[in-house]
């Protein structure tokens, strides 16, 4: 898929530019050529020799070089490229990017660019959750910027959270994608409808109830289907993740909400229903806090949640031609989901084992099958990511298979 195809990584100032090194190894082991910018902060983690040797390329530095500027050009240099690869991205350079600034050469290779960028971001978990990162972060998205991550984990500075570098085969991966879609996107002209992430149930105006799900898989979901060409809506309940590039995001909170959004969101050539929705909540909310006074605990009278799956698979002419749902599950996984599926009455179901042991629910990866009314598939325990990208695949052959029939 990279055959021949001509990559620019611009390497950013941060702990994780050492991971750029592999980064272009396994980019030329795929066939593609790397050219990369190294900013000045990169270069207080690596250096220009050390990229130049595996670039088997001038590693490119400074914006006021006459002989680079006479051999190659900042704007040659940042067109040449098929696609430019930030990695890692800083929250200064996304800044720059945001902002338009072009104040050394890499900021300005970027500006000067006609061609599709792709980001890796990697910092501190408060830098990435800070205000002003996610205000630039939602800045690039619009403007059409490819993201990558970042990934949960611990961190150079002994932290832990939101923030990491993606791996670099996911990266790798992803690149690979962004090529394919542009190549050929199958899901062109068609809508997806993907719900993700837990619901709140409030209880009183501070509590809730809720569930341990992240919304990783929905959202890789998402993103896989936008890549493949579909018109994409994510339905997310709350989470730490950003919205998917490319993908309409409608956030919501209560199960009630999320219902509403999904059949706002109608018609659909495809519904996923990967959300964890909660399925009760408190019959009568209170309207302030519930008091402890030392007595008995309060007692929650809960009524039935909408069951959104299978409202969609009974939307009448609205239905969507393909109806998917999730089942999680924590024993008898693949009974039960075959259970769910008759029951809801959706087309396909995926199940997965959330049982303690498995470690699966809110981490990275998952493990799943795919059940239909002809067959149960066991998949390969693999990352969110791998595993979204195998249902969109999956999903435009299914309806490459039924225009071929026609």
């Amino acid at each position: 898929m990279l055959e021949n195809k001509r990559i620019l990584m611009i390497i950013g100032g941060g702990v994780a530019a050492y991971k750029s090194l592999e980064l272009i190894r396994r980019l030329q082991d795929k066939g593609a050529s790397v050219r990369a910018i190294l900013t000045e902060g990169g270069s207080q983690f690596i250096t220009p020799l050390s990229v130049s040797s595996l670039t088997g390329d001038k590693c490119y530095t400074d914006l006021f070089s006459l002989t680079d500027e006479a051999e190659m050009g900042h704007i040659r240099l940042s067109r040449e490229a098929d696609l430019l690869l930030v990695c890692p991205a800083t929250a200064d350079l996304m800044a720059s990017m945001a902002h338009g600034l072009a104040r050394d050469l890499a900021s300005t290779a970027l500006l000067a660019t006609d061609k599709p960028v792709m980001i890796c971001p990697s910092m501190n978990v408060q830098m990435w959750q800070h205000p002003a990162t996610q205000r630039n972060v939602g800045t690039l998205r619009k403007d059409g910027i490819i993201q990558i991550g970042p990934e949960d984990g611990d961190m150079a500075c002994g932290e832990v959270g939101s923030g990491r570098l993606a791996e670099v085969p996911n990266i790798v991966a992803a690149v690979e994608d962004f090529f394919r879609a542009a190549e050929a996107q199958p899901l062109a002209g068609r809508h997806a409808l993907v719900t993700a992430g837990p619901t709140w149930e409030a209880i009183d105006p501070v509590r809730y109830i809720a569930n341990h799900s992240s919304g990783r898989q929905g959202y890789a979901i998402a993103e896989a289907l936008a890549r493949l060409g579909a018109r994409t809506t994510l339905v997310s309940g709350p989470t730490n993740l950003a919205a998917p590039a490319g993908v309409e995001t409608i956030n919501i909170t209560s199960a009630r909400d999320m219902e509403a959004a999904c059949h706002g969101a109608l018609p659909a050539d495809i519904a996923i229903c990967v959300a964890a929705v909660a399925d009760w909540r408190v019959d009568s909310e209170a309207q302030s806090k519930v008091k402890k006074d030392g007595g008995a605990p309060p007692s929650l009278t809960l009524v039935e949640n909408p069951d959104i799956l299978a409202g969609l698979c009974n939307a009448g002419n609205k239905r969507p031609a393909l109806v998917i749902g999730f089942a999680a599950e924590t024993d008898n996984v693949v009974d039960y989901a075959t259970a769910k599926r008759k029951r809801k009455g959706c087309d396909w179901i995926v199940a997965n084992d959330v049982s303690p042991a498995t470690g699966i629910m809110g981490g990275e990866n998952n493990r799943v099958h795919l059940i239909s009314e002809q067959s149960c598939e066991d998949w390969a325990e693999g990352a969110k990511n791998d595993v979204a990208r195998q249902l969109a695949d999956r999903i435009a052959a299914h309806f490459e298979s039924q225009e071929a029939a026609q």
